[in-house]
């Protein structure tokens, strides 16, 4: 089925795409814009980004589903999760606040 139409980008080509990237570490955060990457295009009307979203969730749910990964695993990826919007709070911080403009 076409979820893209802008770039021609099927179900199945996406499905491809997001088993790939999990075989390269089954617990990292995808989002379209990392599955796009990956394929070298871009979303251009993203108006197909909802129904990719759905895509990788329901991937991500038959990959772990058929390799049987476990709670610890679960685990560990949430630990992870939380150190990266850790790292990313103390680089909106470090930004110019949108009351200060510049002339």
């Amino acid at each position: 089925m076409l979820v893209c139409s802008c770039n021609y980008i099927t179900d199945k080509e996406i499905k491809d795409v997001i088993n790939a990237l999990l075989d390269e570490d089954c617990w990292q955060l995808i989002v379209p814009a990392k599955v796009y990457h990956a394929m070298e295009k871009r979303g251009r009307c993203c108006g197909c980004f909802p129904n990719v979203v759905d895509l990788i969730i329901r991937t991500t749910e038959e990959y772990h589903a058929a390799r049987h990964s476990t709670e610890a695993d679960v685990i560990d990826y949430m630990s992870r999760l939380k150190q990266f919007h850790e790292e990313n709070r103390r680089a909106d911080i470090e930004r110019r606040q949108k009351s200060h403009r510049a002339a």
